[in-house]
């Protein structure tokens, strides 16, 4: 098939970029272990946001639906600039406000082990059908602003 230059905007040439796996040079893209993820609700049509699907936990503190005051040790599943998905069995209403404390461990780049406090309103709640309803999927579109700390070395 010949190559489609890059202002080639027509179906059949954004469904060949879409297959095919290589850049301009005939080699291979980076197809690391992070994803892209399109954003429901995002600004702009076909806007893609880099998520990252990982496990690290997290402590969720905000009000259920019967509104009383709770704190939730859980994991993160996945995390974008604008999103984060976690499982929680606290029971909470789309629009209500969470906090979440997340502990980021010491890598080969990153020194130290630091905590990172973000906030966020619940975007959509559903059940995860491998809890069988123990735990719900929280999705929360996440607040510009957080605090980055690091941890104090006896925790580390």
């Amino acid at each position: 098939m010949p190559k489609k230059s890059p202002s080639d905007s027509s179906p059949k040439a954004i469904a060949f970029e879409a297959a095919c796996p290589h850049n301009d040079n005939g080699e291979m893209k980076n197809q690391g272990n992070s994803s892209s993820v399109a954003i429901p609700g995002a600004a702009g049509a076909g806007k893609k946001e880099r998520a990252f699907e990982l496990s690290l936990p997290a402590l969720v503190t905000g009000v259920d639906v019967l509104e009383n005051k709770f704190k939730e040790k859980t994991q993160i599943l996945s995390i974008s600039s604008e999103e984060a998905t976690i499982l929680l069995r606290s029971r909470v209403t789309v629009g209500s406000k969470l906090d979440l404390s997340l502990e980021i461990p010491k890598t080969l780049i990153l020194e130290s082990h630091l905590k990172l406090q973000l906030s966020g309103t619940v975007i959509l709640t559903q059940t995860e059908p491998a809890q069988s309803g123990k735990k719900k999927l929280v999705s929360i579109r996440l607040d510009k602003r957080f605090r980055l700390d690091p941890l104090p070395p006896s925790v580390n």
